[in-house]
């Protein structure tokens, strides 16, 4: 099974991306994971784009897309995986259509967790952390509030709102989200492998939900 994984910040992606690596034994491949792995092994890429990560710089589409050509081209190569963070714009989808076809391999399907914009600002903006450097213990003002309002339940300290997830900060983040994912899920459309997944409800649901939707492969699934 080969996958590509989609879904706005707090749309459950990490969680579905775990399950799924275990319930199907895939690898999986993230795009933090590409490039710390370029840098790590100096390959040409890597040594290119160091620099730029260094400096808090977004590393551009063809740099992305040579180091995930490495990967596939590599001896290390993934036969089945999920991918989560890439292909992230069009132009990196079609790339990584070319190097699937070179490659002889093809995508299965493109998961996408569904979830309303005012779902995900929901979901995020009332996460609070506790502000002990010790504890951090999460928290969520709707699912799993404090005892006391503002005071973690385990060691007394002030519950804060990280800078992420501020309301205008995940409004911001789901505007960029939209500007490059629409066209990416129109895209892969059109070739008739996006599915959408209600990204509500149990995760366990959710996950279920996915494993319905993918075609059938050969072989037994991993328990």
């Amino acid at each position: 099974m080969r996958l590509v994984l989609v879904g706005p910040p707090g749309s459950g992606k990490g969680t579905q991306a775990k399950r799924l690596i275990k319930s199907l034994g895939l690898t999986y491949i993230g795009t933090g994971d590409i490039l710390r792995e370029s840098i790590r092994q100096k390959t040409a890429v890597g040594r290119e784009a160091e620099p730029l990560l260094k400096l808090g710089l977004l590393v551009p589409d063809p740099m992305v897309n040579d180091m995930v050509a490495e990967l596939f081209r590599s001896a290390k190569r993934p036969e089945r995986f999920v991918l989560d963070g890439y292909p992230r714009t069009v132009a990196q989808a079609v790339s990584f259509d070319a190097l699937m076809r070179q490659e002889y391999l093809r995508l299965d399907a493109v998961i996408n967790l569904a979830i309303d914009d005012e779902e995900v600002v929901s979901r995020i903006s009332f996460r609070r952390v506790c502000s002990s450097p010790t504890c951090g213990a999460p928290y969520h003002l709707n699912a799993q509030p404090p005892k006391v309002a503002g005071v973690c339940d385990l060691c007394g300290a002030a519950l804060i709102c990280r800078e992420d997830d501020l309301e205008e900060t995940v409004r911001r983040r789901l505007v960029e989200f939209h500007k490059s994912t629409d066209a990416l899920l129109d895209h892969y459309e059109r070739q008739g492998l996006v599915r959408n997944i209600p990204a509500l409800g149990s995760s366990e649901s959710i996950f279920q939900t996915i494993l319905k939707s993918l075609p059938p492969e050969p072989g037994p699934r991993l328990v």
